[in-house]
């Protein structure tokens, strides 16, 4: 018999059916999943079951504030379109009494299985604050789910000598021909990140493996969110560290994502690294999370916010959203991340301008608006700077700034109506690629949604992704130029 759901599951759930529908469908965005209520971050549980995509999250709906984690719950048919489900977990445990932190899921012989961090977190009788992060398993319909009676399955005794206890979260579990693997950010005793893999036969007992890989202190410190896939002829390891320093323009101060490529044997479970570069060149990206299709595609979704600038306004009922999907291709020995093909059946109302030459502002009759997909190619570069201006009127605006000579692409929310003192500007290299007619050419795929905009340079090479809360009067859009440019441009309407 199923265990009956917990009173602090309920509450929370009832607190859902009223104030999602007290939330103006005006204030939300229109194509990215946003928070049913209060807060979320770290997407979680990102699977197919049952033939629906399923996308769980981090959440706290009682504030819009980080506190106790709890799991909330959405699904989708393709991608696009998101419908809320309850809630699927509460800290309502021993084992996970200070929240249920990130994990991820599986389908198994008819039923989804979720493998999350659940934390430990109490004073003892002796004053003693007794904190640790085990790894917990629930299973259910896609609906409700019942936590494993014998939880947790994995504790941080079995982590290597000298591994942080506290420190020990966001399993990733996947399964091959000789059982299931999960992989799992640690502190090493160096006190930075390190990525632990375990194998199970039955997902209920796990042994340790090996260490996949570590941070030494060179990319920040605690690795957190792992994922571990295969793409193209490389195996690429995910993992979002803290605590990192700038590398010029590849890696931003703080929080961020990064891309590990290398070769594993699955054989020796050895893996080595031979390159990282940055997931995500924007202002808000975080903690992202991948799922393979029932079609073959490898397909991205993370966190479209910034621990140390939450810009959320403060009369939103709601904080936290997800970037758009993205497919993921290994291309010239790159990573290039498109937005999932489905967008394309959302397209409306196409305005189109071919072999243009922009000097000074000029503004195109039908481009404008906050919801839509901008195609802009720069053919001539007679320019030192070139401009995109979104979310604009006399009091406001954001910008895409191209510099020819640097051959660096800047996004810049600094007059967007944010009034504190955040990150407003973020800088990435980006050439132009060869274009059919044997010139140049730098393409811009920019999708904007409301509150955000996502910037795919050269058929998805790099992607930036910022939020920015303008009032959505500002609808303006501006090109502009301090030389001559050629341009060729595209916009739908996504509906």
């Amino acid at each position: 018999m199923a265990k009956p759901i917990s009173g602090q599951l309920l509450k929370v759930r009832r607190m859902e059916k009223m104030q999602i529908h007290d939330i103006p469908k005006e204030e939300r965005p229109v194509f990215h999943m946003s928070s049913p209520t209060g807060w979320i971050n770290d997407p979680n549980g990102f699977s197919v079951f049952q033939g629906q995509y399923h996308l769980f999250f981090q959440y706290h709906p009682f504030s819009k504030k980080w506190g106790p984690m709890h799991w909330g719950h959405c699904t989708s048919k393709d991608l696009i379109r998101w419908e809320y489900l309850p809630a699927a977990m509460a800290p309502d445990e021993s084992y996970d009494e200070g929240g249920c932190y990130s994990g991820s899921a599986i389908e198994v012989d008819g039923e989804h299985v979720l493998i999350y961090t659940g934390v430990m977190d109490r004073y003892l009788d002796d004053g003693f604050h007794y904190y640790r992060q085990v790894q917990c398993m629930a299973k259910g319909d896609g609906v409700d789910y019942v936590k494993h009676k014998e939880n947790p399955v994995i504790t941080g005794e079995t982590t290597p000598e000298g591994s942080s206890l506290e420190d020990f979260r966001d399993p990733k579990v996947w399964k091959e021909e000789d059982g299931y693997y999960l992989v799992v950010g640690s502190r090493a005793e160096d006190g930075s990140g390190q990525i632990l893999l375990y194998r199970s036969e039955d997902l209920e007992r796990w042994e340790y493996v090996t260490v996949l890989d570590q941070s030494g202190n060179r990319y920040g410190k605690m690795w957190e969110c792992p994922d571990f896939f295969a793409l193209g002829d490389k195996q690429i390891l995910v993992v979002s560290p803290q605590d990192m320093r700038a590398e010029g323009l590849e890696f931003h101060n703080g929080n961020n994502s990064i891309f590990i490529y290398g070769q594993y044997d699955k054989e020796s479970h050895e893996f080595k690294r031979e390159k990282v570069t940055s997931a995500d060149y924007g202002l808000d990206f975080y903690a992202s999370q991948t799922l393979l299709a029932q079609d073959g595609r490898r397909i991205l979704v993370g966190w479209m916010q910034s621990w140390d600038a939450n810009i959320t306004p403060a009369d939103f009922q709601w904080s936290g959203m997800m970037t758009v999907p993205r497919e993921l291709t290994l291309e010239r020995g790159r990573i290039y991340q498109r937005p999932v093909r489905e967008l394309e059946a959302y397209r409306k109302d196409m305005v189109q301008y071919e072999n243009l030459t922009i000097t000074g502002s000029t503004v195109l009759e039908n481009i404008r608006g906050r919801v839509l997909e901008l195609l802009v190619e720069i053919t001539e570069f007679e320019f030192d700077h070139f401009r995109i201006e979104f979310g604009k009127n006399d009091d406001y605006e954001t910008f895409l700034q191209y510099s020819r000579k640097k051959r660096c692409l800047t996004i810049d929310r600094t007059h967007s109506g944010i009034d504190r003192d955040v990150v407003c500007r973020r800088k990435m290299e980006i050439a132009p690629m060869a274009g059919d007619n044997g010139g140049e050419v730098l393409k811009l795929r920019v999708l904007l949604d409301k509150y955000s905009v996502e910037v795919f340079a050269n058929d998805g090479e790099k992607v930036m992704s910022s939020l920015f809360y303008t009032p959505l009067e500002a609808d303006g859009i501006v090109f502009d130029c301090d030389g001559t440019a050629g341009i060729n441009v595209v916009k739908y309407d996504l509906q």
